[in-house]
């Protein structure tokens, strides 16, 4: 087996090598997805199966500190946008 197959040498290697693993992904607006990472593009647009997103909501009311509210919900599958991605984290590797 070719030993340049798995290594990383620039950033997209590592998305590379996260094809078919569950991957964490933060997004704009205080959203976040763990998903199974199927494709990706050079402009980061993601497909995802088995997704949970979570997104957090922040409840401002009158003065002093807001309340942080959970929101989950799952899909299918889900087709993200690259320009909302923030980052995306492959699965831990032992």
């Amino acid at each position: 087996m070719d030993p340049s197959v798995n290594t990383i040498q620039e950033p997209f290697d590592l998305i590379r090598l996260s094809l078919s693993e569950r991957v964490f992904v933060k997004l704009r607006g205080d959203r976040e997805l763990t998903g199974i990472l199927h494709a990706y593009d050079g402009h980061m647009n993601l497909i995802l199966s088995d997704v949970e997103e979570t997104i957090m909501i922040v409840d401002t009311e009158g003065e002093g500190q807001g309340t942080v509210n959970v929101a989950k919900r799952k899909m299918e599958m889900l087709f993200v946008r690259g320009d909302g991605v923030i980052l995306v984290s492959p699965p831990l590797r032992t």
